[in-house]
């Protein structure tokens, strides 16, 4: 193999190196994106559970081993506000992921050109 061949596949060998790195990362957003919808889901159901509730309903909150009373209505603000941060993080995670799909579609395409000028230069020896 000649320097220049040598050089296309060490380039080939980056650019796969690479693609394989954004798989993994690409894995683990899905991962992380999955507990999110599965969190999400949760609480629009508690959320749909506490809109069931009457003004006269009591509501209790797990803090460590104690059951502590609260406000119906704080109780419904505080599943909002989460469902809300949830709802971010999971646009965000989505953005995230598709840059990732981007870059991946990058680094095969550099790794298909590499291999083609790897066979060309094989084919010229």
């Amino acid at each position: 193999m000649d320097k220049k061949s040598a050089a296309l596949y060490k380039k080939m060998q980056a650019e796969i190196e690479s693609y394989q790195n954004l798989q993994k990362s690409c894995l683990k957003m899905v991962k992380q994106r999955a507990v999110l919808e599965s969190q999400l889901n949760e609480n629009k159901c508690v959320l749909d559970e506490l809109n069931l509730l009457g003004p006269d309903n009591k509501v209790y909150k797990l803090f460590g081993p104690v059951l502590v009373k609260q406000e119906l209505e704080e109780s419904r603000q505080n599943v909002g506000k989460r469902i809300e941060y949830i709802s971010k993080e999971l646009k965000s995670s989505t953005d995230a992921l598709e840059n990732m799909e981007k870059d991946m579609l990058k680094h095969r395409e550099s790794v298909a050109k590499y291999q083609q000028q790897c066979q060309v230069a094989a084919a010229m020896q």
